[in-house]
């Protein structure tokens, strides 16, 4: 099982899944996914509340994984106040 940027999966990670726009529509933690599958495979438990969502791990990247390009791009930091 393999997010998809290639890292691969393991069941108690915490991910986020990207709808087809790009919007992330959930984020939680993965459970009950089974090797060999990188398509509709698991489930995401939310951490915030709210229902459990399926996981397609082609959609999902791992929260390490977003926190290093948000990091990249400077946005990993409140901006000071004015």
């Amino acid at each position: 099982m393999h997010y998809r940027n290639g890292r691969e999966a393991h069941n108690g990670d915490k991910i986020v899944m990207l709808g087809s726009n790009g919007a992330i529509v959930a984020c939680g933690i993965l459970f009950d996914a089974k090797p060999g599958n990188d398509y509709c495979n698991g489930s995401i438990a939310p951490m915030f509340g709210g229902q459990v969502s399926y996981a397609c791990m082609c959609d999902c990247l791992h929260q390490d994984d977003l926190a290093a390009v948000l990091a990249e791009k400077g946005l990993d930091k409140r901006p000071p106040g004015k």
